[in-house]
């Protein structure tokens, strides 16, 4: 699908659901996703990945080490984002990259892998991604790779429109086209 020097970007199989589960579901990488999840609601993820993929032709995609083969997490371009908030029907670029490979460029090499995937394969004219406020690495990446905050777009996650959790509040990044 997509390389760049040190990863593999490609579609989901079923068979990567356990490992998957298993370097994203802890403590530390659900801390701004809701915490720990069950491992079917993990799996619905990837399930909705690859729907995604077969509709679409792209997905957040696995994102795979080239040293060893290993899956290293996720990171990609969906289009639609969330019914009713300003980032509806906006190419969303979102990555979450285990633990382990964290402080090592990755979740950068895989974002801006995406990113320029979507500008030569998409008509998208932005793309957007979002965290909650206290994801300072989340947003720092988006500020690396060029993307600029747009409060204008910012929205409560409709996961949590029922509770006062500051998890379900979005500060959104965005990139333009390059013209």
């Amino acid at each position: 699908m997509i390389e760049t020097p040190r990863l593999i970007l490609r579609p989901w199989r079923e068979d990567d659901k356990p490992a998957f589960d298993a370097i994203i579901n802890t403590p530390a990488m659900m801390a701004h996703f809701g915490g720990v999840a069950p491992r079917d609601k993990i799996d619905g993820l990837i399930d909705r990945q690859m729907e995604k993929q077969a509709a679409d032709g792209h997905c957040m995609w696995a994102v795979e080490t080239k040293v060893d083969g290993q899956l290293a997490g996720i990171c990609g371009l969906r289009l639609g984002g969330h019914p009713d908030t300003p980032v509806d029907g906006v190419y969303e670029l979102g990555w979450r990259i285990a633990e382990k490979h964290w402080g090592q460029g990755i979740a950068r090499e895989a974002a801006e892998a995406s990113r320029d995937w979507g500008w030569a394969n998409t008509p998208a004219d932005m793309i957007a991604a979002w965290t909650n406020p206290d994801n300072a690495p989340s947003w720092g990446l988006m500020i690396r790779i060029g993307m600029t905050r747009r409060p204008e777009l910012d929205f409560r996650h409709p996961l949590y429109l029922d509770n006062d959790d500051v998890i379900g509040d979005m500060i959104v990044y965005a990139i333009d086209r390059p013209r």
